[in-house]
């Protein structure tokens, strides 16, 4: 019998441990900053930490709706005190958190407004499972993002846009380089021929004027 006590007030220990370590573990703190629909900036004590919202994905800033979730974040949280729930570390050192302020979970609220996405590829919580409901219900009401019938998923349009970077840093070759925000072609022995735009190769002076481009006034080619 006191084998099964002691055992009894063991595990009472543990889960006393546990829930101390759970409390001890969310904080809370002054939002300072909005970055976008998914990221901001919390001040806890002296420190500035830079929080990513767990399990979601806003537009991008350059995407379509992406300033309208930055201003609807900003609404909810900015210079707001915010209870932080972190998750994670992402590689970037940010603190990947669930976040609410006044009792509102502002990761769900956003979805529910329609202005981001479940982050199908991170949300891994059970609760993700009622915010993909969320987001399908935002969806048949077109709210937010969702009037947008050609709605992309921000982490597709940060690839289509890698791509397209890293398609127009490579120098197509030729003895003849093309500025191709200037429109001013250059010939190989001019200091500008490998400039940061000059990334459109010509095979002569030729195809370069055809294409639109102007010789270099310096260097003449």
């Amino acid at each position: 019998m006191c084998t099964h006590i002691k055992y009894f007030i063991f595990l009472l220990w543990i889960l006393f441990i546990c829930c101390a370590a759970t409390d001890s573990f969310a904080w809370s703190g002054t939002v300072i900053s909005v970055a976008d629909g998914d990221t901001v900036t919390v001040l806890h004590g002296r420190e500035k930490v830079k929080i990513r919202l767990y399990g979601i994905d806003a537009p991008e800033k350059k995407q379509a709706y992406g300033q309208k979730s930055k201003k609807a974040m900003n609404a909810m949280v900015r210079k707001r005190t915010v209870e932080v729930q972190p998750y994670d570390q992402d590689k970037y050192g940010r603190t990947v958190a669930v976040i609410s302020v006044n009792g509102l979970n502002v990761n769900e609220s956003m979805v529910k407004k329609g202005l981001a996405w479940v982050y199908r590829k991170y949300c891994r919580a059970v609760f993700c499972r009622n915010w993909l409901q969320y987001e399908q219900q935002a969806r048949e009401d077109m709210l937010g993002l969702w009037k947008d019938p050609h709605a992309m998923p921000p982490w597709e349009w940060r690839q289509q846009d890698r791509n397209v970077s890293s398609s127009t840093t490579a120098v197509v070759p030729g003895p003849y380089h093309g500025n191709i925000k200037s429109h001013v072609f250059h010939k190989a022995s001019c200091k500008q021929f490998n400039c940061k735009n000059c990334i459109q190769g010509f095979q002569n002076r030729e195809e370069a004027i055809a294409a639109g481009y102007r010789p270099c006034g310096f260097c003449n080619p």
